[in-house]
């Protein structure tokens, strides 16, 4: 099937309330207008150059989301525009985003990673210390970012029950993190875990937000 149609068979599985990010980290244009030329517009990187090259060929109308490990002296070249960025993993990181975000007069709406898997490699927050962080008054200090909600990744494994014990844990530090900080703010309400081996199982556990690539643009190329 082409992309049109693998995207069709995957939006019949994700409700509308869901948010479904198109990885199209290495693909070419070509694949990535045949999702939109079917209507998608949230379009995933993880590399901020690709992601900046595609910008400017690409629709306008495109919702870039930075998902991949973003380092700081990369920050300011999305500030200006970037959708969402998922991977905020560190106190320095969102300082930078801050300040980036003063010189670009522009609220930047970012995910906070919480490292949940049993893989050392993974990125992510301690999901105490991030409570600790919350309950300390910090996150609330940097007026131009606005914090969505979390997201995290499940162990690469085909243990259903880990993979679900990872994202309830997610949930749970998302409720501690909504009491400690974000009590009342409506903007508060994204949990996105779930990718093309475990979106299912990431549905069922209430996930806001999947991250798609293979299942819609086929295997990974390298």
């Amino acid at each position: 099937m082409g992309v049109a149609e693998n995207l069709q068979q995957i939006r019949k599985q994700v409700p509308d309330n869901v948010t479904l990010v198109a990885v199209s980290k290495t693909k070419p244009d070509a694949l990535i207008l045949e999702a939109y030329e079917a209507g998608h517009r949230d379009f995933g990187e993880n590399k901020v150059q690709d992601l900046l090259a595609k910008k400017e060929r690409l629709p306008s109308d495109i919702r870039w989301h930075m998902i991949g490990h973003l380092q700081s002296n990369k920050v300011k070249f999305l500030a200006p525009f970037v959708h969402l960025i998922h991977g905020v993993d560190s106190m320095k990181l969102l300082k930078v985003l801050h300040k980036e975000a003063v010189k670009a007069d522009r609220v930047l709406d970012c995910l906070l990673q919480v490292h949940i898997a049993s893989e050392a490699s993974k990125f992510g927050f301690d999901g105490e210390e991030l409570v600790q962080i919350a309950a300390s008054g910090a996150l609330n200090q940097l007026e131009m970012i606005r914090i969505r909600g979390v997201m995290g990744m499940a162990t690469y494994t085909e243990n259903e029950e880990q993979i679900r014990a990872e994202f309830r844990k997610l949930n749970r530090i998302f409720e501690q993190l909504k009491g400690a900080a974000f009590s009342g703010v409506e903007s508060f309400d994204q949990r996105s875990y779930g990718m093309s081996g475990d979106f299912l199982l990431a549905l069922e556990e209430g996930s806001t937000m999947v991250r798609i690539g293979s299942l819609i643009f086929g295997p990974r190329e390298y």
